[in-house]
């Protein structure tokens, strides 16, 4: 059986520790190739390029 807590803990205290949890603004990086605003360690969606490589889906069958 598992252990229950004998007190409600108070609003301050969940408060203090719920404190790092809020929505942080999403960090944008500059594109190399065409110098629009992308998320760091994701392809651009305006040219598709990712490390100097073109990533964009092609029409050739991978097999």
């Amino acid at each position: 059986m598992p252990p229950l807590p004998k007190k409600k803990h108070s609003r301050k205290r969940k408060g203090g520790r719920n404190a790092h949890n809020a929505i942080k603004p999403a960090s944008l990086s500059t594109c190399p190739q065409c110098q629009s605003p992308r998320m760091p360690h994701r392809a651009c969606s305006n040219c598709g390029t990712y490390n100097g490589r073109d990533v964009t889906k092609s029409d050739q069958a991978v097999v």
